[in-house]
């Protein structure tokens, strides 16, 4: 489950109820747009071997019964996570941090925030802006990196204009 919410992006509830007829050939699919074209996120190997030994506890799920209401297993879930980071001593955290994580780090390696705003299925790529594009240390790092990186080898000072140069 930590594996799939890691790299899948998915919402607690999303991953609780997966079917197992949405991972294929290494990708999950995340949802259909409006268009009708699908859209899938592709998974690290590892972590599809890890959901291919998951128990199979029903034939079309990962990791839900099929019995009783599906919020009733996202709050069983809940409640695992809220032990495993109780016992890994990672305070604050909630199963929504691993979506976080999963934007973050997308954005970190320099993937269009659009292109983001799609994997995690936002409408509208400001909700995305607003959610998953927090200034951070490493983000700083970056931008401060590209206006270096733009800088001549060689300065000149020179008053001719950008254009009038040789």
């Amino acid at each position: 489950m930590t594996l799939l919410l890691r790299y899948s992006g998915l919402r607690i509830r999303d991953a609780a109820t997966l079917r197992r007829e949405r991972i294929r050939d290494g990708k999950l699919l995340l949802y259909m747009q409006k268009t009708g074209v699908p859209v899938f996120v592709p998974l690290p190997p590892y972590v599809v071997a890890a959901l291919d030994q998951t128990p199979n506890v029903h034939p079309g799920y990962f990791f839900w019964s099929g019995n009783g209401l599906p919020k009733t297993t996202v709050a069983d879930w809940q409640r695992s996570l809220r032990k495993l980071f109780e016992i890994a001593k990672v305070s604050g955290a909630h199963a929504h941090r691993f979506r976080d994580m999963f934007a973050v780090e997308l954005l970190l390696a320099g993937v269009p925030i659009d292109q983001v705003s799609v994997l995690l299925g936002h409408s509208w790529v400001k909700i995305t802006e607003k959610s998953h594009a927090p200034w951070v240390k490493a983000r700083q790092e970056q931008l401060e990196a590209a206006v270096m990186k733009a800088w001549p080898t060689r300065p000149t000072l020179s008053l001719l204009s950008h254009r009038d140069r040789p």
